[in-house]
């Protein structure tokens, strides 16, 4: 335990890098999500067909052969990225590829009746979409979404083999260098309190996306639909 806390400022600062990454990628990864999300729910084929093909590269290879490409890949190109920025573009395809999966089951989910009622009564593409299917697919979006964030949080500790300081390559330093120092091993210590935090962190992600999910679900029976409802009785109105 004195190991940690000896190393308290610099375990400090691997965590809010941690943190600071997720939740860069987060802000990439959601609007990669909602806008790929939202092409690939068009009736337009070949605008689904290439949004089909983003979601399936980016899900189908490895997040950590993801972000070696983009690290190693980007100087090919002449583009110089820093350790941390290469995780962010390679987190953020991956996790906007996930996001945008969630988007589209989202907004298929919604009945397809709905907005043909709404089209009845006059209202223009992006306002069926702003008040009649966007607030009902939410409720679908929002708890998946908040798991993806727990799975991003986890793959930030992918950073450490490119070289970002953060919250796993913080503890292996503090290993490496007390083991040379001082002659013996604590990973079995500091390994553990890297374990055990990002138990917590994760656990009360999850613990809030159920909360949250149980909530809209109670909505939605009860006041929630009222969007759906006026929608549907629109046509019977004189």
């Amino acid at each position: 335990m004195t190991i940690l806390i000896n190393n308290l400022p610099f375990i400090l600062q691997g965590l809010t890098m941690t943190l600071g990454l997720a939740a860069v990628t987060l802000v990439f990864a959601t609007i990669i999500a909602f806008v790929v999300g939202t092409l690939g729910a068009t009736r337009i084929g070949w605008l689904r067909a290439v949004t089909r093909t983003y979601v399936e590269i980016c899900r189908d290879i490895p997040l950590i052969v993801n972000i070696f490409f983009v690290f190693f890949g980007a100087p090919l190109l002449g583009i110089e990225l820093s350790p941390f920025a290469a995780v962010t573009v390679g987190l953020s395809l991956w996790g906007g590829a996930n996001g945008a999966e969630i988007v589209r089951g989202g907004l298929e989910a919604v009945p397809r009746h709905q907005s043909e009622s709404a089209k009845a009564l006059g209202l223009k593409g992006w306002e069926i979409f702003i008040y009649i299917i966007g607030p009902q697919a939410l409720r679908s979006i929002l708890p998946p979404f908040i798991g993806l964030l727990t799975l991003v949080i986890q793959s930030t500790s992918l950073g450490a083999l490119v070289g970002v300081t953060e919250f796993f390559r913080v503890g292996q330093i503090i290993i490496e260098r007390t083991t040379l120092m001082e002659g013996w091993n604590p990973a079995f210590t500091v390994y553990g309190a890297v374990l055990l935090i990002y138990f917590v962190i994760c656990s009360s992600l999850t613990w809030f996306g159920r909360r949250l999910e149980r909530r809209m679900r109670r909505e939605s029976k009860g006041g929630g639909v009222l969007n759906a409802t006026l929608v549907e009785a629109a046509p019977t109105l004189p």
